[in-house]
């Protein structure tokens, strides 16, 4: 027997596989087929994945998609209109003849200081008529106007100007100094008055103020008033005061509303310039 006989009986023997080079490609192959078998499975899996994953995100952006759909067709908060948009010349909101009358020594009435006269606007008159040896009477008279605007924050333009209206009350009631106050309703001058009169004594004499806060729609008015009788004159009437004071007011809230009923009145009549309303005030949603 041959030595090459020899070692491949040995190598039958030891179960050894051929090592022939038509052998050796057999089993290369197989060992492709087998990695290309197991790679399937792993590509399968992975596409399942990924399919799910984007179903997924379908279903978020159809969920964001409705979700903006309902946001947007939410309705936006209303708030009704303010019936006034603008407010009169503060230093014509009175007539001469009235101003005449409760300071006669006026010469012209000082426009208060506002950053939007349309919003806050004010005027003051003073007068002093001398009566030589017997002294002298002083007056003092002003008138201020504060109009709101609504607001989908803060409310409707009545409904701030009511609570204005209540505080301001309040405080000329409680004024510093303040001796002998009383208050009354006022009748017939705007949609609410009140009418607040005190003493202030001061080294020149005893003032007498009459103080009247009325309220039209979204406007505020508030009309200052007092007398004294100075260098050894008696104090005026603080009812004469007062009288004069509730007028001059109710003029001051016409002027305010003249032009609302189509017509102008009182210092809206010779100024020409009274407040301006809305056209059509909205009605309020629910």
């Amino acid at each position: 027997m041959s030595e090459g006989s020899m070692q491949r009986r040995a190598q039958r023997d030891r179960g050894t596989p051929p090592t022939s080079s038509g052998q050796r490609g057999r089993v290369k192959r197989l060992h492709r087929v087998l990695v290309g078998a197991a790679a399937v499975p792993a590509m399968l899996i992975a596409a399942g994945c990924s399919s799910d994953s984007g179903s997924d995100d379908g279903k978020d952006k159809a969920a964001d998609s409705s979700a903006s759909a309902s946001a947007s067709a939410s309705p936006s908060p209303t708030v009704r209109a303010a019936v006034y948009k603008d407010l009169p010349e503060a230093c014509d909101v009175l007539s001469k003849k009235t101003l005449e009358n409760l300071v006669p020594k006026a010469k012209s009435g000082k426009e208060s200081q506002s950053d939007d006269i349309s919003t806050r606007a004010g005027c003051s008159w003073d007068s002093l008529a001398s009566k030589g040896v017997d002294g002298s009477q002083f007056r003092w008279l002003s008138v201020s106007m504060l109009r709101f605007e609504s607001d989908t924050t803060r409310g409707a333009g009545d409904e701030l100007a009511k609570n204005y209206y209540d505080k301001r009350v309040k405080e000329v009631q409680a004024a510093e100094g303040a001796e002998d106050t009383a208050s009354e309703p006022v009748a017939d001058t705007g949609d609410e008055a009140t009418a607040v009169r005190y003493d202030l004594k001061k080294k020149e004499g005893t003032f007498k103020q009459q103080t009247v806060v009325a309220r039209v729609e979204n406007v505020v008015i508030a009309l200052d008033y007092n007398g004294a009788g100075l260098a050894g004159d008696k104090a005026p009437n603080a009812d004469d005061l007062m009288k004069d004071a509730k007028k001059a007011a109710k003029e001051a809230v016409k002027t305010v509303t003249g032009s609302k009923d189509g017509k102008s009145s009182g210092g809206a009549a010779e100024s020409g310039s009274p407040s301006k309303p809305a056209s059509s005030p909205a009605p309020a949603k629910d």
